[in-house]
């Protein structure tokens, strides 16, 4: 399982090094190109690391959780041709409504924003990886041994999915075939989930399919250029600040919290949600920024897609 991993680390370095090589080229021939930044970089393998480290000591406790919840399973599935087709596409569904949540649940975000934390977009964006994460995945899996599948190939199929996201973290890879760009997770449609615009905001969570987000109203296509990072970003290259800062943030909103309603709306609700609403979610930002076009474009709000008595 874990040997998927490993093997692709020469295969990750040589990307890195292409993709390097390419984005200079493109900047000597005079293309509006982001490239990199040494700092960040360096801070991303930092991230890197670090999350290898928590993964592979958290991993012995999850195989065991997960071992006894598969001798507890619900079917005997087995694990022929047809059962791993079955897992792809439900460890795919299950890692989309987990990494929807951690976009939308506060604490969860804090476990996952510092992947999204860097302005640049490249391939070592996709190796800035939580040090939090390896203990709030588990909170959306623990049910596939139950039902029967086993852990060694839950793991095998969760370490595939995070191969397959590695080549999608860049920009020097424009639109592929219609074809593929419905069916599958790309780079175009990966730039839109790392973008602060706030049209992109929480938007196209999938990990190897593009599908459950056009299924469940999450999609969005890639049209206005990405602005990559935070709504507010984090200004550091240190690694335990990146990795931490939300769940800082996160402990300073609970410690001026009077009220319970204050305390689990910190911890549940949407990022950004506040009480007094001094902050917005991004379905709030998004709103306002649908409401300010129409006015711009003379269309009454009766008229909204959404308005109350229309048909959505």
């Amino acid at each position: 399982m874990d040997d998927l991993l490993y093997l692709a680390i020469p295969l990750f370095l040589a990307l890195l090094g292409l993709e390097q090589a390419l984005l200079y080229r493109a900047q000597r021939a005079g293309r509006d190109v982001r490239g990199a930044r040494r700092e960040d970089t360096l801070a991303s393998l930092a991230m890197g690391v670090g999350n290898v480290l928590i993964s592979a000591s958290v991993k012995v406790f999850l195989l065991a959780a997960y071992l006894w919840l598969y001798e507890h399973r619900l079917f005997d599935l087995g694990a022929g041709p047809a059962v791993w087709v079955l897992l792809f596409f439900v460890e795919d569904c299950t890692y989309y409504w987990w990494h929807r949540a951690s976009h939308e649940v506060r604490f969860l975000w804090a476990a996952h924003v510092n992947h999204h934390s860097s302005e640049y977009y490249n391939y070592s964006t996709a190796l800035r990886q939580s040090y939090t994460t390896p203990f709030t995945v588990p909170l959306f899996y623990w049910w596939l041994p139950l039902v029967g599948f086993h852990p060694l190939m839950i793991f095998t199929q969760v370490a595939i999915s995070l191969l397959y996201q590695f080549w999608i973290h860049t920009e020097t890879i424009d639109r592929l075939p219609r074809w593929f760009e419905a069916i599958f997770n790309t780079p175009s449609h990966h730039r839109v989930h790392h973008g602060a615009n706030v049209e992109y905001l929480d938007r196209n969570h999938g990990g190897i399919l593009i599908l459950w987000d056009r299924l469940f109203g999450s999609f969005e296509p890639e049209r206005a250029r990405v602005r990559y990072g935070l709504t507010r970003n984090v200004r550091t290259y240190n690694p335990l600040r990146i990795a931490f800062h939300e769940w800082a943030a996160l402990g300073r909103d609970l410690a001026r919290a009077s009220t319970w309603h204050a305390r689990l709306g910190a911890l549940f609700a949407a990022p950004g949600w506040s009480p007094d609403g001094t902050t917005k979610t991004s379905r709030q930002l998004r709103a306002e920024q649908d409401a300010e076009r129409r006015r711009l474009a003379g269309v009454p709000d009766a008229l909204a897609p959404n308005a109350p008595g229309l048909a959505s």
